[in-house]
């Protein structure tokens, strides 16, 4: 039976475990120059409705590097572009390719090319979740900090996608998470009743300063994501406040450590000081999205 990476609450701690062991040990072999082709003579279609630098790259090149191939196929050359059912592509491309991810606006849309499809469907990012983003943050943090579950994370900004997603991983993962949001920009109230009802440690306030004391991880996002451009001198006036600096550092643990999905918008939802500073691990995050993208392809598609 085929198993999709759409969501985190869709997959159990212990698999979730194996994917981050999986992804360290490509890694390491990656440095040491051994070549693991456990995808060779596969192919990855990508589906990109929202565009991407990463998501792209890092899935392209995690292909190459396990042996397979992946396609760029963007909605303005594609036929979804022109109003195709998501179902149909859903089923010429699984007689076509091996795999999908898709980056695009809807959940639903995500869930649905998932019903209609005979094969593996990667969530590349949509409003509602980014679930390969957490799971290259939850491996830095491994990196750094040796034992990421008795941690206190902190997030600061905006209730979307990644604030989302760190609270679906805060109910799996059992760390305590932090977040502070502005007014009118708190997460999705029922990805909060989810976790809580799971159990999750999460905690909400509008105090930034409050969320960040003692924190291990800070972490945060641009103020207006792809869609809500229009939103941008309203969202700059809200998000007041809720910039990480200097002093949101100095409040956390002095050994903390400090991420960024990326891209940044430098003077707004982060310092230049800060994402430049000795706690930032900010592209070593970047650069796991690579090994975890690695890691669930081939546990996908083997």
């Amino acid at each position: 039976m085929k198993k999709d990476f759409l969501c985190l609450t869709d997959w159990s701690l212990e698999e979730l475990e194996k994917l981050f062991a999986l992804a360290a040990d490509l890694k390491a072999k990656r440095k040491r120059g051994e070549e693991h082709y456990l995808l060779k003579g596969k192919t990855l279609g990508m589906l990109f409705e929202k565009s991407s630098t990463r998501t792209r790259v890092s899935f392209e090149v995690g292909m190459y590097q396990l042996g397979g191939h992946a396609l760029f196929l963007s909605s303005g050359t594609t036929q979804m572009g022109r109003g195709e059912p998501i179902k149909d592509t859903g089923r010429v491309m699984s007689r076509y390719v091996d795999g999908i991810m898709i980056r695009t606006f809807s959940q639903e849309g995500v869930e649905e090319l998932a019903k209609w499809s005979d094969i593996p469907i990667i969530n590349g990012l949509t409003d509602m979740y980014h679930p390969c983003q957490v799971m290259a943050d939850l491996l830095t943090v491994i990196e750094h900090k040796k034992n990421y579950r008795d941690l206190t994370y902190c997030w600061i900004g905006d209730g979307n996608n990644m604030a989302n997603s760190w609270i679906n991983a805060a109910a799996i993962f059992g760390f305590e998470l932090r977040i502070a949001t502005p007014e009118g920009y708190e997460p999705h109230p029922q990805v909060v009743a989810r976790a809580r009802k799971l159990g999750a440690r999460v905690s909400y306030v509008n105090d930034p300063m409050e969320a960040a004391r003692g924190a291990d991880v800070l972490n945060t996002d641009v103020w207006a994501s792809m869609g809500q451009e229009e939103e941008q001198a309203k969202r700059t006036a809200a998000f007041a406040g809720f910039q990480i600096n200097a002093d949101i550092i100095a409040a956390a643990d002095p050994a903390c450590i400090l991420m960024h999905c990326l891209p940044a918008h430098r003077g707004e939802e982060i310092t230049d000081e800060a994402i430049e500073s000795s706690h930032s691990v900010v592209f070593d995050e970047a650069e796991n999205r690579l090994h975890i993208q690695k890691a669930i392809m081939a546990t996908l598609m083997t």
